[in-house]
């Protein structure tokens, strides 16, 4: 027992699924997607935008956040030029 329990230590150690917040500025289709985050990048440069697709919808997400509290924060400020924003939870 004490080897399988070292063996499940070792493993969670090198297979972490780090949990982050994001906040989600778009959902709809591609060309939107992209336009989207060309003007969020613009009015928001300290935030990181990504794409995603997942069918059938394209998403446009801002930001890594560690904690919901600092998701929250952004998203209130997100929020006044992006009146749809909301804070999604993802696994890294």
């Amino acid at each position: 027992i004490n080897s399988l329990i070292e063996q499940k230590k070792a493993f969670n150690k090198s297979n972490k699924n780090i949990i982050v917040f994001k906040i989600q500025i778009y959902n709809g289709n591609e060309t939107q997607a992209y336009a989207i985050k060309r003007n969020f990048e613009a009015d928001f440069p300290e935030y990181r935008t990504k794409i995603i697709y997942k069918t059938p919808e394209w998403k446009t997400h801002a930001g890594n956040f560690r904690t919901r509290l600092e998701a929250d924060r952004a998203l209130n400020i997100v929020k006044e030029k992006y009146a749809g924003a909301i804070v999604l939870e993802a696994k890294i």
